[in-house]
């Protein structure tokens, strides 16, 4: 008997064994098809079936756990005219020229004798583009002196001369449209100095990209007022988003990985998007700036703002497209041609909610109307899925993707309710997302800042020029006006005019691109 008993409880810690050393080799060509479609799959999450047969080197289900799908909704796909294919017109502000094409004397006459009469004419455009024109400014002041005294009598300087308008960059040959024309070239279109030194080059005129580097650094110096009223723009607002991405600054101190941290607030026409550069990635900087507000914050799940929860006077909300995400990826890392399995199942439970959210969007509805549809239409289905996740939680390798996409999901599970609660709150953080991707854009093509000066000259410049983009500016004629008329204003009012949500846009004199 003891030898029977001792046998059955090797066999046991044998198949225990066994088990183990199964699921954790499954968990390990898990990340390594996770890591696969990282590296050569597609990033987007608007479609998660995949056709990559390179991606499949495995065939192992995501995993076997039975459950009761809910059955595919059948949709129906109304009927669509196709649009005719052919060349849009060209814009009618743009200007024309004439070019006339006409038959010569010998083509004019006819066999018979008779000349040809002209009946009508064909008309056919064609896109012409004349190359950027570099142009000097002459400044012209003209000196007046009295020959008679001389000055004497009114104890004032002999000679006077005309004032010049004062500068953004007192004593540089640049001119606002210069400036503008280079920033906007680095910062919209992500064309570094030196590449922008060598397109000068091509023109005959030599400026150094170090001489552009200091004129950035010099409109981030003249517009720390525009920054603070910017900041007090985004705290005033009821709702703002956070967002943080990486930067590599070569000289700072300790020569760590720095941060570019990312606000942004405010109703359409009046949105305000701020960059601030921080050498950490720390909760004292959100912190810090977020002192003495009363609203709601939105972020991801980053454990840098846990100390937004327990505060009264903040509404924490969190970003259901990070939890979706975590789930696309266990497809993805499955190898599978379909959403089917856990994953799926809970991707269709947060794709039900996404359809009521753009139901409301399509219908134009205010905020208390959309709590309304929530209350009847979304918090039955955030109940069931929480059940369903609770159900799963025991059930699944917590060290598999799909354990680590169920405990995270769980763990935001407080942040991710409070939209139910409040109609002006979004589902998800996307807003901040897409404002922070111009950045994360232009860093892929000048890769770093040399030093915090540069880093905080490049925070400053995306704040403007984004700001100016959500507010429908273009960047360019908006600086060009703001280094215009920056110098000249005084008061606070005059300031407050300068802001891409406040300018005059008739003043800026912007081209109809329509």
């Amino acid at each position: 008997m003891n030898n029977e008993a001792c046998t059955s409880t090797e066999n046991d810690d044998f198949s225990i064994r066994e088990k183990v050393y199964i699921a954790d080799i499954a968990s390990l060509k898990e990340q390594v098809r996770s890591l696969q479609v990282k590296l050569f799959g597609r990033s987007s999450e608007a479609k998660i079936t995949l056709d990559d047969k390179q991606l499949n080197l495995f065939d192992t289900s995501e995993d076997e756990l039975p459950i009761t799908d809910e059955p595919d909704e059948e949709i129906e796909i109304p009927g669509h005219k196709r649009k005719k294919p052919g060349r849009k017109p060209l814009p009618e502000n743009l200007p024309r020229i004439d070019v006339e094409h006409d038959l010569t004397k010998e083509e004019k006459q006819c066999q018979c004798g008779c000349i040809k009469t002209r009946i009508g004419k064909e008309v056919s455009e064609q896109l012409d583009i004349i190359p950027a024109r570099m142009q000097v400014i002459r400044n012209i002041r003209y000196k007046y002196a009295c020959k008679n005294c001389e000055g004497v009598e009114d104890d004032k300087p002999a000679v006077i001369i005309a004032r010049m308008p004062d500068q953004t960059i007192p004593k540089s040959m640049a001119t606002p449209g210069l400036i503008a024309h280079v920033m906007t070239a680095k910062f919209v279109d992500a064309l570094p100095f030196y590449r922008q030194e060598k397109q000068f080059a091509r023109m005959g005129i030599k400026i150094k990209r170090a001489t552009m580097c200091n004129w950035a650094m010099k409109v981030s110096d003249a517009c720390d007022i525009i920054l603070d009223m910017l900041k007090k723009e985004v705290l005033k607002n009821y709702l703002i988003h956070i967002d943080e991405t990486t930067l590599n600054v070569l000289n700072e101190p300790g020569r760590k990985k720095s941060y570019m941290w990312l606000y942004k607030s405010g109703p359409p026409g009046f949105e305000v998007i701020l960059y601030e550069y921080h050498a950490s990635r720390s909760g004292d900087i959100p912190k810090t700036f977020l002192k003495n507000y009363h609203g709601i914050v939105q972020t991801d799940g980053y454990k840098g703002y846990n100390f937004l929860d327990p505060l009264k006077t903040i509404v924490h909300a969190g970003c259901w497209a990070h939890a979706r995400r975590k789930f696309t990826d266990v497809i993805k890392a499955s190898g599978k041609k379909n959403s089917s399995g856990n994953a799926g199942t809970a991707l269709k439970f947060i794709s039900r909610l996404y359809k009521i959210e753009k139901k409301g969007r399509e219908n134009n509805i205010n905020h208390k109307d959309l709590y309304t549809l929530r209350q009847k239409e979304s918090r039955p289905i955030v109940k069931d899925f929480k059940k369903w996740l609770d159900s799963r939680l025991e059930k699944v390798p917590p060290t598999s993707l799909l354990g680590k996409a169920i405990n995270y999901t769980l763990g935001q599970w407080h942040r991710l309710t409070p939209f139910l609660k409040d109609g002006r709150i979004p589902m998800d953080n996307n807003t901040a997302e897409n404002a922070i991707r111009p950045f994360v854009i232009g860093r892929k093509n000048w890769l770093f800042n040399c030093t915090p000066q540069g880093a905080i000259a490049s925070a400053t410049l995306y704040s403007l020029i984004e700001t100016a983009k959500a507010n429908k500016l273009e960047p360019y004629w908006y600086l060009r006006y703001l280094l215009k008329n920056l110098p000249e204003a005084m008061t606070t009012e005059e300031f407050k005019q300068l802001l891409p949500m406040y300018v005059d846009k008739a003043a800026l004199n912007m081209p109809d691109y329509k």
